[in-house]
């Protein structure tokens, strides 16, 4: 079954944020839109990398009404930890979800088999709690917050205006399209 337009599953964690643990479930996402950004371990490479650079974003992603939640199978102190000691996470405010037991890695079908680690995963979820964009890269592959920006952008689009896609490489404010009969064969 795939996993686009699935609804999150239930889950319990801990996580660090501002200072804090904090417990949190799929109550604390719906009603909003969220991401879920897994990475395979806290102290590694190009992990911190992509931390940082969604950590530059969050101000932007907040003002869309979009909450982030990193999660690795580390543990919530372990997150703690990294967060005091590395400049480049220490500037991370959003949700950073220690997954030890590896329910959530789980249930988003990205847990290594046999290693007990996360793939480098990153999930869109809708307000109802649905998936709706997923990107999935091998270990040595870094991702974009710039343009995991621009699909947030496209997917709240659509949703606020049903009849309408976004084209490829489309950008808030530029024109998207509206299928029908007359577009076939026109693109």
């Amino acid at each position: 079954m795939g996993i686009i337009n699935s609804e999150i599953k239930p889950f319990n964690a801990t996580a660090f944020k501002n200072g804090e643990f904090v417990e949190i479930s799929e109550a604390d996402v719906k009603g909003k839109w969220a991401i879920f950004f897994f990475y395979p371990a806290d102290f590694t490479f190009v992990c911190p990398t992509e931390l940082g650079d969604l950590a530059d974003k969050y101000d932007e992603l907040k003002k869309l009404g979009v909450e982030v939640f990193s999660v690795s199978t580390d543990t919530h102190f372990s997150h703690k930890a990294w967060h005091d000691s590395s400049e480049t996470i220490g500037k991370i405010n959003y949700y950073m979800v220690g997954d030890q037991t590896g329910t959530i890695t789980n249930n988003f079908g990205v847990m290594r088999e046999g290693q007990g680690l996360a793939d480098r995963a990153t999930f869109l979820i809708d307000p109802d709690g649905i998936i709706q964009a997923v990107e999935i890269t091998a270990e040595g592959i870094g991702r974009d917050a710039d343009d995991l920006l621009r699909k947030v952008k496209a997917a709240q689009y659509v949703r606020n205006n049903p009849g309408e896609v976004c084209p490829a490489k489309w950008k808030e404010g530029e024109e998207t399209l509206a299928p029908s009969l007359d577009l076939v064969g026109k693109i």
